[in-house]
């Protein structure tokens, strides 16, 4: 479909004779959890475009507990009849509020504008109920990248990103051996449990990660597969420093700024921090996939609540089609450190981490090596998800074996089904 039918659908769904008319009347209250950094600037970007196209915008932030704080008060509101127009929702919990009816469907916007063809397949399927768009996806984060520090890196006489957990292990030997942190780490749940996500893709595949982490197929979390990741993980927690208890991700990220730490495993939101502190991919910092094959993926997005109302359920209309336009896909992820979920995107003024990002997003939709994130609570269930992180950070906290905590991680998990 063309720029100008496309357009002209847009402008006959929402019932004005052009857009801008549509766009004007608008109105939109946005429950969210984007309340510091770079996060509160992202979702301003969002803020500022849709107020720029004469719309009204009541903000909902609510911080603290990663989205936590915001599902209780969201959940009050949708007993007392009384839901935000959107709602930053993510994986599974869309599902989960379709299933109870919850949910408004922008459908007939993605169909003008076809969706389909510019999202991967993988991600259009989270954001959809039934067939139907519920949700328009703001980004896409990839989870399984590694964070280094040049100035570390030499000192330690190490030439070459690791590009296998072997090679990696090794590195990490001769930066502690050179009196550095090999592995700078946070000791929150959500770190240990996104370490152990990609090691799982690393040492078993992308088959393997879907079947042990999204479809949660028995044999799979009990085999020696399991085993033999959690054996890598035991080895990663060997090379974090005594004090990473509680550190927060940002902080852990410091490390690897400062060149006390050689590498750090997390998202690229970890990417805003060095750029933050003036410091350019390739140069001043190095960014690589952790060793294996696919790609773990992250995304925020925005799901529509049952409203009454008129500008209501236009200002959901209108705020699907600008969360999906071009302009603001390029304008949002240059601020939040993410690439667009559109694949179609110019990334002529992202960075060379980000070119990556998209350039290995697009061979693994290839591929079928697209995963979604367990730990970010794209793949499963919060409930699943929660038994999960108690197995990991318990054995990353303790010397338990590599197969006690496989056995464990099964049973929590059919606990939790």
């Amino acid at each position: 479909m063309t720029k100008f039918r496309r357009l002209t659908a847009v402008a006959a769904l929402l019932g004005s004779v052009c857009a801008s008319n549509a766009y004007a009347e608008g109105t939109v209250e946005v429950l969210h959890w984007w309340t510091s950094g770079g996060e509160a600037k992202a979702v301003g970007e969002l803020k500022s475009a849709f107020e720029s196209q004469g719309g009204m915008w009541i903000d909902s932030p609510i911080a603290g507990g990663g989205g936590d704080a915001a599902m209780t008060a969201l959940r009050a509101r949708v007993v007392a009849g009384n839901p935000p127009t959107a709602v930053q929702l993510k994986g599974p919990g869309i599902q989960e509020w379709a299933t109870e009816g919850a949910l408004n469907d922008v459908q007939a916007v993605a169909a003008a504008e076809n969706w389909d063809s510019v999202l991967p397949p993988v991600l259009a399927e989270i954001m959809k109920y039934d067939g139907n768009y519920v949700a328009a996806p703001v980004n896409i984060h990839r989870v399984d990248w590694i964070w280094a520090s040049p100035v570390a890196l030499e000192k330690a006489g190490i030439s070459e990103m690791p590009t296998t957990w072997a090679e990696f292990n090794a590195a990490a030997e001769k930066l502690e051996a050179a009196g550095l942190v090999a592995l700078a780490h946070g000791g929150q749940p959500w770190q240990d449990a996104t370490v152990f996500e990609d090691v799982v893709l690393g040492v078993g595949g992308p088959d393997f990660y879907r079947k042990a982490l999204v479809e949660l197929d028995a044999d799979a979390l009990t085999s020696d597969t399991m085993v033999a990741a959690f054996d890598q993980l035991r080895i990663l927690r060997g090379f974090v420093d005594d004090g990473f208890s509680g550190r927060d991700w940002n902080l852990a990220t410091s490390m690897v700024i400062r060149g006390e730490a050689g590498f750090q495993i997390m998202g690229d939101w970890a990417k805003g921090e060095f750029l933050a502190a003036g410091l350019v991919p390739g140069k001043d910092f190095y960014c690589i996939p952790t060793p294996g094959d696919g790609f773990v993926m992250n995304s925020d997005s925005f799901t529509f609540f049952k409203v009454a109302g008129d500008e209501n359920l236009k200002g959901q209309q209108v705020l699907a089609s600008l969360i999906m336009s071009p302009g603001f896909q390029k304008t949002f992820n240059l601020a939040k450190g993410s690439i667009p979920a559109r694949t179609d995107v110019p990334l002529d003024d992202f960075d060379d981490c980000a070119k990556r990002s998209h350039e290995d997003l697009l061979k693994a939709t290839e591929a079928g090596a697209l995963v979604p994130s367990m730990a970010h609570e794209m793949a499963i269930p919060r409930s699943v998800r929660g038994e999960i992180l108690d197995v990991v950070t318990t054995f990353f906290n303790s010397d338990m074996s590599s197969k006690d905590a496989t056995a464990a991680l099964a049973a929590a998990i059919q606990r939790a089904m």
